[in-house]
Order: structure tokens, then C-alpha cells, then sequence
């Protein structure tokens, strides 16, 4: 079955965090990310850049309305995702539990479905 691990993290914690500091998270998430790959299930894994680079995009009467980020009205950004292969949901919720970034931001567990289930 599969689960997607989002990471949701608080707007500016990034800057707040520093470069340094960053670098460190990101070599930690990494290295989490390969003990995954080799337990063999995890399917894809990205960190996303900034929602100041982000842009969202609605189409509304067959015309599309884009807003550029980043998007002021929102208290936090998907800051990356795993998509895992787990035999039940609480083993995804065992692995987003040992996620380092469990520490600093919220991981949201969702099984892949169709979305009118």
C-alpha cells in the first residue's frame, strides 16, 4: 500500500533556521531517507524549494488565475514528501514517527487513493 509522508513546516522557519543549520537538517533528512531505501520501501523522496518560489493556479470559467507565492494568507508550506510502500498504516505512521523532521515540523501521513474515497 502506499503512503505519502508529507512534510509541513512553518513559514520562515527556513530563514529563521540559518544556512548552516539547514545544511545539517537536509544531511539528516538524507540520511533518513537512505536508511528507507534500504529497508526497501521507500518509492520517491523530494525536499521542495520555498513557496516564494511557488505558484498556485486556479482555472475558474475556463479562465486560469495565478497567484505567485509566497501566499501571506498561509501559516505553513509542504516542505517535501516520501512516497512509501508500507505493508499497513501504522507502519507509515511508525516511519513518519521516526522522521527527523517530526522535531521541527508536522508529518502528515496520507494513503494513496483515488480521490473520491
Amino acid at each position: 500500500m502506499s503512503y505519502m509522508l508529507l512534510i509541513v513546516e512553518p513559514l520562515g522557519q527556513r530563514v529563521e533556521r540559518g544556512l548552516e543549520a539547514g545544511k545539517q537538517v537536509y544531511a539528516e533528512m538524507l540520511r533518513f531517507a537512505e536508511g528507507l531505501k534500504a529497508r526497501g520501501v521507500l518509492r520517491g523522496v523530494e525536499s521542495l524549494a520555498s513557496d516564494a518560489k511557488g505558484v498556485r493556479v486556479q482555472v475558474r470559467d475556463g479562465r486560469p488565475s495565478l497567484v505567485d507565492g509566497p501566499f501571506t494568507e498561509a501559516k505553513e508550506m509542504v516542505g517535501g514528501f516520501f512516497l512509501l510502500d508500507c505493508a499497513t498504516r501504522d507502519e507509515a505512521v511508525a516511519i513518519a514517527a521516526a522522521c527527523p523532521a517530526a522535531a521541527w515540523a508536522t508529518v502528515e501521513v496520507r494513503e494513496v487513493g483515488p480521490c473520491w474515497s
